[in-house]
C-alpha cells in the first residue's frame, strides 16, 4: 500500500487476502442501531431476545458484515477503492462479546475494467457466521508525465503547468 492510498490494480494478484478482527460490544450494537435506525428488539432488549430462538440479544447481521467493508476500505485493496457490489449469506448469529474476523481474498482481476472480485467471510472462532462475494473498482496506476525543464508540476491533464 501507499501512504494515503491503497494498492493500485497492477499490484494486486489472485489469492491476496487481508483480515480485520473486532470484538462486538453492547456499545457497538447500540451505536449501530442508532446509526442505522434498526431498533429490532432482538438486538436491543434482553427480555424480548430471551423469547426468541437465540435466547439472548444478538448483533445486527450488517454490523458484522461492515467489518468486511473495514478490510476492503483500509487493507485490501485499501483507501481509494470503490465498493460496487456485495452478496451475503448469514450463517449463524453473532453475540455480544464474540470476536469476529472478517477476511477478504481476491478471486479474480479484470485489468481492462479495473475491477476485482473477492471472496468474503466472517468467522467467530472456526465458525463461519457470514460468507459472500464482493466486487470493487480499484484505481489504475496513472503514468505521470515527464515534466519539462522550467516547469514545476503537471496540471492533471497530462500537460505541464507553466510557472
Amino acid at each position: 500500500m501507499h501512504e494515503g492510498h491503497g494498492y493500485f490494480l497492477d499490484e494486486l494478484s489472485v489469492g491476496m487476502s487481508e483480515s480485520f478482527t473486532k470484538q462486538v460490544s453492547d456499545q457497538d450494537i447500540i451505536g449501530f442501531a442508532n446509526v442505522s435506525g434498526d431498533t429490532n428488539p432482538v438486538h436491543l432488549e434482553e427480555d424480548f431476545a430471551r423469547k426468541t430462538r437465540f435466547k439472548e440479544r444478538i448483533a445486527h447481521g450488517l454490523l458484522s458484515a461492515s467489518f468486511i467493508s473495514a478490510v476492503l476500505g483500509t487493507r485490501l485493496p485499501g483507501p481509494g477503492c470503490i465498493y460496487l457490489s456485495q452478496n451475503l449469506k448469514f450463517r449463524a448469529p453473532v453475540r455480544i462479546g464474540d470476536t469476529v474476523t472478517a477476511k477478504a481474498t481476491i478471486t479474480a482481476i479484470d485489468p481492462e475494467k479495473g475491477k476485482i472480485d473477492l471472496e468474503t467471510v466472517c468467522t467467530v472462532g472456526e465458525k463461519v457466521v457470514i460468507d459472500g462475494q464482493a466486487q470493487l473498482l480499484v484505481t489504475k496506476r496513472e503514468t505521470v508525465p515527464e515534466v519539462p525543464p522550467g516547469t514545476k508540476a503537471a496540471n492533471g491533464f497530462g500537460e505541464a503547468a507553466q510557472v
